[in-house]
């Protein structure tokens, strides 16, 4: 299978790096097209790419294509690509708030796979969320999920609502950690520990508690009532988000996101 991928940014550039070690590519170098003449250059020292700045060259031969540009570049992008496709080919868009119905306009095609990647894809601990035209074919999905397993692991989903939901949940989640983690570290900062100290006393903590809820069949709130002792330290932190409203405004944020990619899909 030739496999290509337009668009070598973070995203791009991640799914790349798992799927060029996939067997489904049967000994054929993962293609991968860029624009940039400083990244085409470091791309092609990677002996597992096979690099083009022409998608001439690459486009037509192709039978599996990640488009992974930001939404706002699709269209320049999807009139160059209109004249070289053909409808076997199968488009596996990594773009936010493109829908499925869009891309099948614009570049005359049937075969579309919309997905949401996460950014924890780079280090193969990434979740993409997916859902498919009604012309793509079970076997051609399972391949593609194959695909996207290389940086992590992929949920199927029934329809593109549950793509903009998993955008407000998996899609913007990690920024969601980063914020309560960069809010520890400066509470720890201020209580007069180190840089150093900081990161291990934040990082060791979330790890930690991950590695607990991944091993044990027991809910987030179970967790607290187990570490959370009446009249204890960790009860008067739990009250002093319920007394602001937390847990509220956190759902309100994945909300927020969720509904931009919603917002994202109409201006399309």
């Amino acid at each position: 299978m030739k496999v290509l991928v337009i668009g070598a940014g973070n995203m791009g550039l991640t799914y790349s790096e798992g799927m060029s070690k996939s067997p489904l590519l049967n000994k054929h170098k993962l293609r991968i097209y860029d624009t940039d003449p400083k990244k085409i250059e470091t791309l092609r020292e990677n002996p597992a790419f096979n690099v083009f700045d022409n998608l001439e060259d690459c486009l037509p031969q192709s039978d599996l294509v990640f488009i992974a540009v930001k939404p706002y570049h699709s269209d320049d992008l999807f009139s160059k690509m209109k004249t070289m496709l053909n409808n076997q080919q199968i488009i596996v868009s990594l773009m936010a708030g493109v829908t499925i119905q869009s891309i099948k306009d614009r570049l005359n095609t049937t075969k579309v796979i919309r997905t949401m990647p996460n950014l924890p894809a780079q280090v193969g601990k990434g979740v993409t969320s997916y859902t498919e035209s009604k012309d793509v074919s079970k076997i051609e999905l399972l391949m593609v999920r194959n695909l996207l397993d290389t940086t992590g692991t992929s949920i199927h989903v029934k329809t593109e609502n549950f793509i903009d939901a998993s955008t407000g949940i998996s899609g913007s989640g990690p920024a969601y950690v980063f914020y309560f983690m960069q809010s520890m570290l400066e509470a720890a900062l201020k209580m007069g520990f180190s840089e150093y100290d900081s990161k291990v006393l934040v990082s060791s903590t979330f790890e930690g508690a991950i590695e607990l809820f991944n091993q044990n069949d027991i809910s987030p709130k179970k967790w607290i009532d187990r570490v959370a002792s009446k009249g204890g330290t960790t009860q008067a932190a739990i009250d002093s988000m319920e007394d602001n409203n937390v847990k509220q405004l956190i759902q309100d944020a994945a909300y927020a996101a969720f509904n931009r990619a919603i917002e994202m899909g109409k201006e399309k």
